[in-house]
C-alpha cells in the first residue's frame, strides 16, 4: 500500500541485503497497473532528458518483471533513429551490442541469455566510449546517485572502464529510493536517478 510504499525510502538499512530484501517486498506489493504507469512515467521523463535527445547512441537493458518496463522505450527510441544498445552478459563480463529492431518488435532481436534476461544475439558490439547516455537498473537508489544493484557487479565494472565517458541515468521505482545505500569503494554513482 501507499504508506507502505512511503516508509520504504525512509529507512536507513545497514546494509545491502537489506535494502534488496526490502525493495523486493515493496515492489511485489505493486501491482500490474502501478508498475505500467509508472514505468511510463519514469521512462516519459527520461526521454525528455536533454543529453537523451541530443544523444546518438543510448544503452538500455532489457527488463526484468521486477524492473521498469523498458520496451516500449527501446521501440520508441529505434523508431526515433537512436541507436540502441543492450547488454549481454558472457562469464564475468558485460558489453553492449546494437539493438536492431524488426517485425516482431523488442523481443524480435533479442534471446533469452544469462539469468533469462533478454539478450541482443549476433549483433553489432559497441565500444564503451560510443554511449552518449546509459540507463541502468537496479534494486535501490538514493536521490544522490548510489546505486544498490543485485550484488554480481556487472554495471560496476563497466561503468568503471577508462574508455566509457556517457551520462549516467538509474531508474527505479518510488519505492526503491532510500535515505542512504552503504557506498563500497568499487560502487559507481548514478549522474541522475
Amino acid at each position: 500500500n501507499e504508506n507502505d510504499l512511503k516508509s520504504c525510502h525512509k529507512m536507513n538499512m545497514q546494509n545491502k541485503r537489506d535494502i534488496r530484501a526490502t525493495a523486493k517486498t515493496a515492489v511485489r506489493a505493486m501491482d500490474d497497473t502501478q508498475k505500467a504507469v509508472a514505468s511510463a512515467s519514469i521512462f516519459e521523463y527520461v526521454m525528455n532528458m536533454e543529453c537523451v535527445c541530443r544523444a546518438a547512441t543510448i544503452a538500455l537493458f532489457s527488463s526484468l518483471p521486477d524492473e521498469p518496463q523498458t520496451a516500449c522505450t527501446i521501440a520508441t527510441l529505434a523508431a526515433d533513429g537512436k541507436r540502441v544498445v543492450l547488454p549481454r552478459v558472457d562469464g564475468d563480463n558485460m558489453d553492449f551490442f546494437v539493438y536492431a529492431p524488426s517485425a516482431e518488435g523488442v523481443r524480435g532481436q533479442l534471446a533469452s541469455g544469462a539469468f533469462g534476461i533478454a539478450e541482443p544475439q549476433g549483433a553489432e558490439r559497441v565500444a564503451p566510449s560510443a554511449i552518449d547516455v546509459i540507463v541502468v537498473p537496479g534494486v535501490g537508489f538514493t536521490r544522490d546517485g548510489v546505486r544498490c544493484g543485485r550484488g554480481r557487479g556487472y554495471y560496476d565494472k563497466y561503468l568503471s572502464r577508462n574508455d566509457f565517458r556517457g551520462f549516467i541515468i538509474g531508474v527505479c521505482y518510488e519505492c526503491q529510493i532510500f535515505d542512504e545505500i552503504p557506498a563500497e569503494e568499487h560502487d559507481v554513482r548514478m549522474d541522475e536517478v
